[in-house]
């Protein structure tokens, strides 16, 4: 298989199962006009984390990793009346983008859009916890002390998420000098030796390459 062919087949899916609206499009739009990297959620990945929290029953959420927001107006869309995300960014550039691409899809009073570098931040959420659904999409080396503050910051029944753990296939290689493998690598030997996570990894290829996640459950 090849990535046109992967590209076609989410177009397919895409087409049939993800509604993408003006305000999703246009956060798409924005965020390449504005020069921020391609790392966004594809479409359907943005409308699994929506059918995620909606299945968790989510009223809280903490995103660590903002970018122009898509995903996160995807996560902010699954919320019930009074429900409330915080995302964490360190990129001015980004949180501008990300800033007005939500208050454009009408989420500023749902959203609770944090600046600065992610560790400095999470200590200061925890009379916000618990969260009932972590998604964890920055930097990769530092993966692992994410996975701690999500640990910190939830309660048995709330699902942790990170992104991009496949990296081309490369995670596999113990040996890798790539920080982001090794930040991934561990963060994925945590998560199977900790005694109150249960957890499974997906593979993904589509638009966005060959990838993956895993999601955990917080279960004591």
């Amino acid at each position: 298989m090849t990535q046109r062919t992967w590209t076609a087949v989410d177009d397919y899916f895409d087409g049939l199962l993800v509604e993408e609206d003006e305000a999703l499009v246009a956060a798409n739009a924005d965020a390449e006009a504005a020069g921020l990297p391609a790392h966004q959620v594809a479409p359907n990945q943005g409308k699994l984390l929506h059918l995620l929290a909606r299945i968790r029953g989510a009223r809280t959420v903490l995103e660590i990793g903002t970018l122009g927001g898509y995903s996160t107006i995807w996560l902010a869309r699954a919320l019930p009346a009074g429900g409330r995300l915080v995302t964490l960014e360190v990129d001015p550039h980004c949180a501008d983008v990300a800033e007005a691409n939500i208050a454009r899809a009408g989420l500023a009073d749902v959203v609770d859009l944090r600046r600065g570098p992610a560790l400095e931040l999470l200590p200061h959420l925890t009379d916000l916890a618990p969260f009932d659904l972590v998604f964890i999409d920055a930097d990769k080396p530092s993966n692992p002390d994410y996975l701690t503050w999500a640990l910190e910051l939830t309660v048995p029944g709330s699902v942790i998420i990170g992104d991009n753990v496949v990296r081309d296939g490369a995670v596999v290689d113990p040996d890798s000098t790539d920080p982001r493998v090794q930040g991934v690598r561990r963060f994925t030997e945590l998560i199977a030796e900790h005694p109150n996570l249960t957890a499974t990894a997906l593979q993904t290829v589509g638009s966005k390459g060959y990838d993956g996640l895993v999601m955990a459950l917080v279960t004591g």
